[in-house]
């Protein structure tokens, strides 16, 4: 059993990596979403989205990377997803938006309790 659970850390943090490279492929597209309104925002996204994936692959820094991830999809649910549902105009919009919120809010939670509990590396925040 303990063998599966170990797989939750792996599933957890391929997501992230695909995100990452999502928003490195698409950030022309993506830059409209950005409360700052600009690629630049959406490509260090993406890069913080691949560091935090890498530091919980390799369990170096990992501490670090889930608190700032948890951070970062905080911010997220907050600036970019509750602006979203607020600007929405139809319920289909609407719903979309608050699912991204709920998501992002889950997730940063998840990132907390993984940088509380799970995390290898305290060396840089003990």
């Amino acid at each position: 059993m303990n063998g599966i659970l170990g797989l939750g850390k792996y599933l957890f943090a391929v997501p992230f990596a695909v995100f990452g490279i999502m928003h490195l492929m698409n950030a022309d597209a993506m830059a409209g979403m950005t409360p700052f309104g600009g690629s630049i925002i959406v490509y260090i996204t993406g890069l913080a989205l691949i560091a935090a994936a890498v530091s919980i692959f390799i369990g170096k820094y990992d501490k670090l990377g889930t608190a700032l991830l948890g951070l970062m999809l905080l911010l997220f649910a907050l600036l970019v997803h509750a602006r979203g549902l607020s600007a929405a105009t139809d319920a289909g919009a609407s719903a979309a938006s608050m699912g991204s919120l709920l998501k992002d809010l889950s997730l940063a939670g998840a990132a907390w309790m993984y940088a509380g509990s799970l995390s290898k590396d305290k060396s840089v925040i003990g």
